[in-house]
């Protein structure tokens, strides 16, 4: 089937099948969060985006193979309800970034800087750091070397705008400054982008509203 991206809480996962990598997207809790798990075709090692809440359901998508690696985008609460029962169950690794870190009560054995790499079996990431919705928000870009790359937002970016920074202008500058920077000047129109609530977009579906987004101020 095709993914779509198109997820809701209490239904299947879907399933982004890439020629080096699985994604697996699933909603989960009261505020919608999306959880992603991406498996890497060659080893079988997975990595979850976002331990976010319903643990239980977390755990049926990891599968028997458990999960090596957990990414908690940003420290807000909805984002790592369920980490200490992931976590518990499967001994994963701990990732988050380094100014966030301290906001997540579940203890972070590796910190992520902008431009730091980490890796799921074969298939490695680049950890992008967002900062306006949160202090230290990160994203996680695939360079896909056999298509467009794939970027995990977080809160962020969504379809429609930047990720709420609570009127602040000083936030939303850096926030809309860094996501220019960081994803928009480099990445192309066809990076598919995953984020932390909703449905799934494109830099290109997104990019012509960048202008709107600055005038707007949110």
């Amino acid at each position: 089937m095709t993914y779509s991206g198109a997820v809701r809480v209490g239904g299947p996962a879907d399933v982004h099948e890439l020629t080096d990598l699985m994604i697996s997207k699933v909603a989960v809790g009261e505020m919608n969060n999306n959880a992603y798990l991406l498996r890497c075709r060659a080893t079988g090692e997975q990595l979850l985006i976002d331990a976010a809440a319903e643990a239980p359901t977390l755990l049926r998508l990891v599968g028997a193979d458990s999960v090596a690696s957990v990414v908690t985008t940003h420290r807000h609460g909805d984002h790592w309800q369920a980490l200490a029962e992931v976590v518990a169950a499967t001994g994963a690794t701990t990732y988050a970034g380094r100014h966030d870190a301290e906001g997540i009560p579940v203890p972070t054995d590796v910190a992520l800087d902008d431009g730091d790499t980490l890796r799921v079996g074969a298939v490695t990431l680049t950890a992008r750091h967002l900062a306006g919705h949160t202090p230290g928000s990160v994203a996680l870009v695939y360079d896909d070397p056999h298509g467009a790359p794939h970027a995990f937002t977080g809160d962020c970016l969504f379809p429609g705008g930047v990720g709420n920074t609570r009127k602040d202008p000083e936030a939303f500058a850096r926030l809309l400054h860094d996501v220019e920077t960081k994803l928009f000047d480099v990445l192309p129109d066809e990076t598919w982008v995953y984020p932390g609530h909703g449905h799934d977009t494109t830099l290109g579906a997104e990019r012509p509203h960048l202008p709107e987004w600055r005038e707007r101020g949110w």
